[in-house]
């Protein structure tokens, strides 16, 4: 009898502690209780994961340089490309808004014939104002044909080849344009200078000149023909004993940023040669 009661002890007894840790975990004392002997492998578990990390990054750093380096070059690549492609796409909106007011003053002044030209080079002289455009002879273009942009005149044909031209402009210290004065209702001489200034000479002194007058060709002379915008007056010079006043002018034409203009094909100016009188020769 003893030796079943004790047989059955022994038989309940791993079921009692089974349930009664199944309690514990149940209200949640198991966990309490475990946190004590696990805090250490917890600890220790965390540092290796760190030190694990360390050594990671320290093995896998040199290959993710290179592949930075790498991902880098080509980033630089592809940006240096899409800024190629904008400046582009600037000259081409440029040169389409010039050749569209090129067409507008093209259509306002419909009495004359044009011929465009690119500007494909400059004179590197300091004391002379030329450019160099990509039509010639074989294109119609004469010496003395009138260049002229939207903006206004910039100056006229000076020597000619078969596939360029030397473009004179109006700041050239050897031109001189006759203008007449709008609003003072004068006339008067533009001349260039070595320094790229106008000045307006030769003009009466009772005019009434007024920075802001405009500057329009003449067509005295038959150099160039009239109404073509050339300036307007900046500054006025007046002295009462000289016989005439004169005045600065600001070019209409921004000369540095000429890219294309158009030559007038249908003006010739007049040649006076034939009228100048022949020097008498020397006895």
């Amino acid at each position: 009898m003893d030796r079943q009661v004790l047989r059955r002890a022994r038989r309940a007894i791993p079921v009692l502690i089974v349930g009664g840790i199944l309690l514990l975990a149940l209200s949640g004392s198991l966990t309490q209780l475990l946190q004590v002997p696990l805090r250490p492998l917890v600890g220790m578990q965390t540092w290796l994961a760190e030190r694990y990390e360390v050594l990671r990054r320290f093995v896998t750093a040199p290959r993710d340089i290179v592949a930075l380096q790498q991902r880098n070059q080509q980033l630089e690549a592809e940006v240096s490309r899409l800024q190629t492609q904008i400046i582009e796409l600037q000259q081409q909106v440029s040169d389409a808004n010039i050749l569209a007011a090129l067409l507008d003053f093209a259509r306002a002044n419909p009495e004359y014939q044009y011929k465009a030209a690119e500007v494909i080079g400059r004179d590197p002289s300091p004391f002379l104002h030329y450019i160099i455009i990509n039509r010639g002879s074989a294109d119609g273009l004469r010496r003395g044909m009138p260049v002229v942009t939207e903006q206004g005149l910039a100056g006229r044909i000076a020597a000619v080849t078969a596939s360029a031209a030397r473009v004179q402009l109006v700041t050239d210290p050897a031109m001189q344009i006759n203008v007449d004065v709008t609003p003072a209702g004068t006339s008067g001489v533009l001349v260039g200078s070595l320094t790229g200034d106008l000045t307006l000479d030769n003009v009466p002194l009772d005019a009434n000149l007024q920075p802001g007058d405009i500057i329009l060709t003449s067509g005295l002379g038959g150099t160039y023909p009239p109404n073509l915008l050339v300036g307007q007056v900046t500054g006025v010079r007046r002295l009462e004993y000289e016989l005439f006043q004169n005045a600065s002018v600001q070019p209409v034409v921004d000369f540095n940023r000429l890219s294309i203009v158009l030559v007038i094909v249908n003006f010739q100016p007049a040649d006076y040669t034939p009228l100048l009188p022949t020097p008498i020769p020397a006895q």
